[in-house]
């Protein structure tokens, strides 16, 4: 007997088999499988994500299969097929719990709904008739225990459980896990309960190429990891992963910004079932708090936009000029396909802001967008970002990708050492995603006499481009600049990629970088440039960035420039409010003269009570 067929890897499916249960006694399931490789990356045909297109997973990898347990339920005659839970409103006297329930009944009857959440009990009867229904009801619960993210609070979860009740006898039961929680969103600001948060966030792609091999443990450890680095937001990158990832994410108050499995370039065949999908991603995941944000689509370009086989200034020109310019033109991808998900996703939830796309140039009178800056490797020199953010503040106002790639800490086997300066770089380049073209530019492997050399300059690159990204953003905090996502925080298989962790989780220093920026106080000044001449004048803004709900009062902050020879020292003291940056003052100064090339440092510390940060930042003196 034909059973059915099934389309979409994230959302479970289901078939109807009693009558086959009935008919026999033994029983064999047959599958069939297919994941076809996608010929035109421009135009692709499955809605899989980054598993078929991505530049940090093997691209000859094929992601087709069953990756989830297949199971044998029994029910009574009603059963609850989907169950949608949203949290609609929550604050100190009431919050609201809306839900959608997709019944399939094999007769025509009246039932019983029971809803317990948060120590409230509601019954309703329901007319149902045979085949398909659809009920929408919602449970108000008084007095709520709120749920916040880690760094405003703790994070109370509450048992949901529905039952269909027929006959005095519960025909099924579904049991949801939801966090009581209000969400808005603002110029590009989240908000959760009515306390603003200053969103500090990385990309996290599969936590392995093979999603279904990962255990549980390392699916938990990602999310406590994250929160660990000091972050607030998750954003799972062009996929959709597996629960124990959610529940961490609810019991860790971590908040997620929920992808759509879609990446780049898709043919206009998908529509229809994208737009399935897209609600099918509702009805799984909505009852967890910790999803803050929904987005259809990254990047909804028909061509690859990274620059990694741009070697000559003329390449770049045209490259960019052409990502320009599907940046900016209509295409169907972006103006047909997104605004439908977007649509679906805003009629489905109702609770969280979606956005039709990520890393999308705001149109001229749009308002803006996130935006994607690979200054320090595809875009330019790292220390333009600054300078792009003064001119152009609207494009800070959400960076959502920024970084550089780095060889890993750990097992670099695949890359084999022992070749140098002589790599594979072909082959590290089509399955590892090493950029040759980029580092050439900015960490010439041509400049280093061992493997070891070259990546430890690498990692040293790509701390640079971490810090000095994530503290140009938090100095800007809310004016205009809501968060930013760091691209990325951990490998799903062995790579040389943007990731600030590997494939095993060990550190390479650009993660050291991360957790230093995102450190709830930092003290932070303008950055030196790289060099300094002798009686060069300075002038360098000082600022404290503070996360706290509390405000740090009688603040001590110092700063000291130092160099062969000398030192001079400067000091402030005041008050720094909750969830602010203030300015402290400006060191001006003169650099001395040396007689020989020699470093230039500054080093910055704040003082008050428990909080202690510290900052270092460093220039090269050299005489004409």
């Amino acid at each position: 007997d034909y059973v059915g067929d099934t389309e979409g890897y994230f959302a479970p499916h289901f078939f109807d088999v009693t009558a086959a249960l009935r008919a026999r006694g033994e029983h064999l399931l047959g599958v069939e499988l297919a994941c076809s490789p996608e010929g035109d990356l421009t135009a692709k045909h499955n809605l899989t994500g980054v598993f078929q297109h991505w530049d940090c997973l093997d691209p000859d990898w094929n992601p087709g299969g069953i990756w989830r347990p297949v199971r044998l339920e029994h029910t009574g005659p009603i059963r609850i097929c989907t169950l949608r839970a949203r949290c609609t409103s929550a604050g100190v006297e009431q919050a609201v719990v809306a839900l959608r329930a997709d019944l399939h009944s094999d007769r025509q009857c009246h039932v019983e709904v029971r809803t317990t959440v948060g120590g409230v009990e509601q019954r309703t009867e329901h007319p149902l008739a045979e085949g398909p229904n659809q009920l929408d009801w919602t449970v108000n619960v008084p007095q709520p225990e709120l749920w916040w993210p880690h760094a405003l609070g703790p994070q109370p979860l509450h048992v949901l459980r529905v039952e269909v009740r027929c006959n005095q006898s519960v025909s099924h039961m579904v049991d949801r896990r939801i966090g009581l929680r209000s969400l808005a969103w603002h110029d590009w600001t989240l908000s959760v309960n009515g306390e603003r948060l200053f969103l500090k966030g990385a990309n996290q792609g599969p936590t392995r190429m093979a999603l279904g091999e990962a255990t549980g443990e390392e699916l938990v450890a990602d999310v406590r990891l994250a929160r660990e680095s000091g972050l607030d937001l998750l954003r799972l990158h062009g996929h959709i992963s597996r629960p124990e990832l959610y529940d961490a994410a609810d019991e860790q108050g971590m908040l997620v910004w929920q992808d759509l499995p879609l990446q780049w370039g898709y043919a206009r065949s998908v529509r229809h079932q994208a737009l399935r999908q897209a609600e099918a991603a509702v009805d799984l995941l909505a009852h967890h708090p910790s999803i803050a944000l929904w987005c259809a689509h990254n990047e909804p370009l028909a061509i690859d936009p990274r620059l990694e086989h741009a070697r000559t200034r003329t390449d770049i020109v045209r490259v960019l000029g052409r990502y320009a310019a599907m940046q900016q033109l209509p295409n169907w991808n972006k103006s047909v396909l997104d605004r439908s998900l977007a649509k679906v996703l805003r009629q489905a939830d109702g609770t969280r802001p979606v956005l039709s796309h990520s890393g999308m140039l705001p149109r001229p009178g749009s308002g803006g967008g996130d935006t994607h800056v690979y200054f320090g490797w595809y875009h330019g020199e790292e220390r333009q970002f600054a300078a792009l953010c003064r001119a152009f503040p609207r494009l800070a106002r959400f960076v959502s990708e920024f970084g550089a790639q780095a060889v890993p800490s750990g097992d670099v086997a695949f890359c084999e050492p022992e070749r140098w300066p002589d790599l594979d770089w072909a082959r590290l380049s089509r399955s590892h995603n090493l950029q040759k073209a980029r580092f050439d530019r900015y960490v010439a492997p041509a400049d280093y006499d061992s493997f070891e050399e070259w990546r430890d300059a690498t990692q040293a690159y790509q701390a640079t481009v971490v810090k000095h990204h994530i503290e140009t953003l938090r100095r800007l905090k809310y004016r205009p600049t809501g968060g930013f996502c760091l691209f990325a925080l951990a490998d799903g298989h062995p790579g040389v990629t943007w990731a600030v962790l590997d494939h095993e989780r060990r550190p390479k220093a650009g993660y050291h970088a991360l957790v230093e920026a995102c450190r709830p106080v930092i003290v932070v000044a303008e950055r030196l440039p790289a060099t300094v001449a002798p009686g060069q004048a300075l002038a360098l803004d000082v600022h404290v960035v503070s996360d706290l709900r509390t405000s740090l009062d009688a603040a001590v902050v110092s700063a000291r420039f130092s160099w062969p020879g000398g030192d001079h020292r400067w000091r402030w003291q005041g008050d720094v409010g909750a969830d602010a940056c203030v300015r402290v003052g400006t060191i001006s100064f003169v650099v001395p003269t040396v007689e020989a090339t020699g470093p230039l440092s500054l080093d910055l510390r704040l003082q008050t009570g428990e909080v202690e940060a510290t900052n270092h930042y460093e220039a090269d003196i050299r005489p004409p």
